[in-house]
């Protein structure tokens, strides 16, 4: 049996327990535990991205598009002040969304290294 998503991932939210239940559904336990250690270590918390959407508001603007990987915009809103602080007050109010995107991909990611482990 495999040990439950919740338990293992904390401040794990509804849309993104979801789509990892429905990712893992197929994995063997010894590759869910693994999914599990490599996914860990590469997600960010909602509040992780809302702390550097409001860094980026009130000091460097374009932090929390670094904090996601997304270095071209992080230097657009960087060179812009936010894009005049309107990207970086968007990006306050779908900090969620923000979060779940790049979690998708680093799931997507932490789900090839698992099977290139066969």
């Amino acid at each position: 049996m495999k040990p439950n998503l919740i338990n293992m991932i904390p401040a794990i939210e509804g849309e993104e327990l979801v789509y990892l239940q429905a990712l893992t559904k197929e994995l063997t336990e010894d590759q869910f535990v693994n999914f599990v250690a490599v996914y860990n270590g590469k997600r960010k918390k909602t509040d992780q991205i809302l702390l550097g959407c409001v860094l980026g508001f009130v000091c460097i603007a374009g932090v929390q598009r670094l904090m996601i990987r997304q270095t071209g915009m992080a230097l657009l809103y960087f060179f812009t002040g936010g894009l005049c602080l309107i990207g970086t007050i968007i990006d306050i109010v779908n900090h969620k969304r923000l979060a779940f995107e790049f979690n998708r991909d680093m799931a997507r990611e932490s789900m090839a290294m698992v099977y290139s482990y066969r």
